[in-house]
Formats: structure tokens, sequence, C-alpha cells
């Protein structure tokens, strides 16, 4: 068994940072593009957009850097050797925490918006919410790195 891990390691840890990565550019893009041209619309067309990209952000694609993220992280973790396996393991905690912010802050948000909520409602508690999985994300993605360095 201690020869199968040894030979998933690099490409297990290889696959998460690349899950890690595609879900902080995801949230990094919103953050420094998608959100602030948005925020230069007015009301109608700034939640008519939001809701159109809320629709369709749910393709599997995403849902596979979004779900995927975490499980690669969860087999990276038991792929590590001990020199790498705390890194391993803080960028699991944090992409499960990306998991968490977006489940508990953002789609609800998306869900209130979608329902009739308005602009002011939404936009400031959902660009917090979003920086927060931002950096939680870029976290996971500079803890898996560095797992797969110290490997």
């Amino acid at each position: 068994m201690s020869d199968l891990l040894d030979t998933l390691r690099g490409p297990v840890l290889l696959v998460a940072t690349v899950a890690a990565g595609l879900q902080a550019g995801t949230y990094y893009t919103w953050a420094c593009g998608v959100m602030p041209g948005l925020a230069r619309t007015d009301d109608h067309t700034f939640t008519s957009s939001m809701n159109h990209i809320n629709v369709a952000i749910v393709n599997p694609v995403f849902m596979l850097t979004f779900l995927g993220a975490p499980a690669l992280a969860a087999l990276s973790v038991a792929t590590t050797t001990s020199g790498a396996r705390a890194w391993a393991i803080t960028g699991l905690v944090l992409a499960l925490g990306t998991v968490v912010v977006t489940a508990a802050g953002n789609v609800p948000l998306n869900d209130a918006l979608a329902a009739g909520g308005s602009r002011a409602a939404f936009e400031d508690a959902w660009v917090r919410w979003n920086i927060l999985r931002t950096l939680t994300s870029t976290g996971a993605l500079a803890c898996l790195a560095w797992a797969a360095w110290k490997s």
C-alpha cells in the first residue's frame, strides 16, 4: 500500500493544486473584475446579470472543481508524507472552508436576489463573502502547492 501511495502522491497533489487554483481564480476574477464591473451598472442590469450568472455557474465544469477541490485535497492528505501532511491538511481545511462560505454566505444571497431581493441587500454582503472565499481558496492553493513542494 505504501508503494501505491508513493506513486500517487505527485499526481494527486498536482491535480489537487490545479483544482484549488481554478477555484481561487474564479473567486479572484469575481473580486477584481466582475463585481467592480457590475457595480457600475444600474439596478436592473445588476440584478438581471447576477441572476443569469448564478444560474449559468451551476454547471458540470464548475461543480467538478467546486466539489473536486476539497475531495482532491482530502486525497492529498492520504498520500502525503509527514513533512508535507500538515500543509495538505491545512489546504483541505481551507478548501472545505471555501465550500462552507459559499453555501452559508453567497448561495443564500443568490437565492434571495433571485426571489426578488434588492441589490442594496445583496451587493455589499455578497462581495464580502466572495472576498472571504477568495482568501480561503487562495490559501488552499498555496498550502497544496507547498505540500507538493515538500513531498
